[in-house]
């Protein structure tokens, strides 16, 4: 009694694969590649320009605005009175970028005299008013 497998048949199994139709298709694929390689080098050359990605930050330019104890308002240390501070301010909200209001007020101007200065510019159309301190100051 020999040993063997269940069916009496005499084929030979063969464990080797069948590499041929795996030639073929890489073949295929390699005709492929060599017909569409040259079409895709062939380009039309342009000089594109060229393009810088840094911002045009414009900074906007300030505007120096003093008041004194007694009440006068100074604009970039020259003396204005109210109409012409009503004059000054429409011209500057007419820029762009509108400028910045810089106030700057002593410590014993009264109240009323820098809300009306902050009106004044509110309603001429400035929109940026940044208060001015002296920490030091006493």
């Amino acid at each position: 009694m020999s040993m063997g497998s269940l069916s009496d048949s005499d084929d030979d199994f063969n464990p080797e694969i069948n590499t041929t139709p795996l030639v073929d298709v890489m073949l295929v694929l390699l005709i492929i590649f060599i017909m569409t390689i040259p079409v895709m080098n062939h380009a039309v050359k342009i000089d594109l320009p060229r393009a810088t990605n840094q911002p045009d930050d414009v900074k906007p330019e300030s505007i120096n605005l003093s008041i004194d104890a007694a009440g006068k308002v100074y604009w970039n240390d020259e003396v204005v009175d109210r109409n012409q501070l009503q004059v000054k301010i429409a011209v500057a909200a007419k820029k762009e970028p509108q400028p910045e209001l810089h106030l700057r007020a002593e410590r014993t101007t009264e109240y009323e005299k820098i809300a009306q200065v902050m009106a004044a510019a509110q309603s001429g159309g400035l929109g940026k008013i940044g208060f001015v301190t002296d920490p030091d100051a006493k």
